[in-house]
């Protein structure tokens, strides 16, 4: 009776495990307006519909949704460089 009441103890905290994670919002500003320079220089397949610019890098970073979470990664160029926004002065 223990040893059932164990493995089905340990059966339920393992099955726990593999139940999705809830997707982060991470509250994507639809009032931000797309250059279309970044257009022409972003690579093809990356999402820059939800591109915004980030104060703290100035680079332009869009979110990747993937199965488990949203995660936010750099726009780059078709030669692998991101795209930033020159440094204030």
């Amino acid at each position: 009776m223990i040893k059932t009441l164990t493995l089905a103890i340990v059966g339920v905290v393992t099955l726990s495990a593999c139940a999705g994670a809830p997707v982060e919002d991470t509250g994507a500003n639809t009032d931000v307006v797309i250059p279309p320079e970044l257009v022409n220089l972003a690579a093809p397949n990356q999402d820059i519909s939800t591109a915004r610019m980030l104060p703290e890098d100035r680079c332009y970073w869009y979110e990747h949704r993937g199965r488990v979470e949203t995660t936010l990664l750099p726009v780059m160029t078709r030669n692998g460089r991101r795209i930033c926004l020159p440094a204030q002065t």
